[in-house]
């Protein structure tokens, strides 16, 4: 099953990479002719685009690290209750 599961998101990733960089030369061509009319806002919109995407996995992996270290404190903690008890 995990095999399954493996391929599968490697072969999304894959596929996905082709739109992803079909998305950049649009990008930079409507910022180019946002700067060249002296509009500057299209540019700053898509920087703030930009941080917001990077800023998001951070947040993911950061709560799931959060998650997971309380889980594993509260299992040393009755490891260490359980063990208080049996001495």
């Amino acid at each position: 099953m995990k095999k399954i599961f493996f391929v599968l998101c490697l072969l999304t990733f894959l596929f996905a990479a082709d739109f992803t960089f079909a998305q950049c030369p649009m990008c930079k061509s409507a910022v180019e002719s946002s700067i060249k009319s002296g509009q500057n806002n299209v540019g700053k919109g898509l920087n703030d685009g930009i941080l917001y995407l990077l800023a998001a996995p951070y947040l993911f992996v950061g709560t799931l690290g959060f998650l997971w270290f309380k889980k594993y404190r509260a299992k040393v903690a009755s490891q260490d209750d359980d063990n208080l008890t049996a001495n």
